[in-house]
């Protein structure tokens, strides 16, 4: 029976232990313990506001990058519409500036032949005057080869020189 039911100097040296351990835990491990488990609870809540602020930056940071891809699409159509508004006035520049110069270079082809046909019928005219000239020559040398046809038309020149 002595183990089931224990003495009581027995249970005052257990309950002296006890409290011995207990007041020796509390004055020396509690405290330590207590602030380890505190300092792991403020690291664990500091590690979730972390983790929660990162997703709210790489949520803001998605919406910041869609909006300036956006914008860079908007840039880019708008870029690429100039360059096609570009492209098209530089073609009918210079479609308009291949009018011009064929324009020019016909005006300056049409000069050039008027000027060689002008020179030509000169050309031509000095020759049927100078054939002319041949031709009346010898017809007056042998219509006026006798002295008397020789007075006659000297006379007539006069009377047209004094008619002008």
């Amino acid at each position: 029976m002595d183990l089931i039911t224990p003495s009581s100097a027995l249970i005052f040296w257990q309950l002296f232990g006890f409290l011995g351990l207990l007041f020796i835990l509390i004055k020396f491990a509690w405290k330590p313990m207590l602030a380890a488990l505190e300092e792991r609870e403020t690291s664990i809540e500091n590690s979730l506001k972390a983790a929660e602020q990162a997703r709210n930056e790489m949520a803001n940071l998605k919406a910041e990058n869609e909006k300036l891809l956006q914008e860079a699409r908007l840039e880019r159509d708008t870029i690429l519409k100039k360059a096609q508004e570009t492209s098209v006035k530089m073609i009918e520049e210079a479609k308009n500036e291949a009018s011009k110069v064929a324009a020019e270079q016909i005006e300056n082809a049409k000069a050039v032949i008027e000027t060689e046909k002008k020179a030509a019928l000169t050309e031509v005219k000095n020759q049927v005057a100078l054939l002319t000239l041949e031709v009346t020559e010898k017809l007056l040398r042998k219509n006026l080869s006798d002295e008397k046809a020789q007075k006659e038309l000297v006379e007539e020149f006069v009377k047209d020189l004094k008619l002008n």
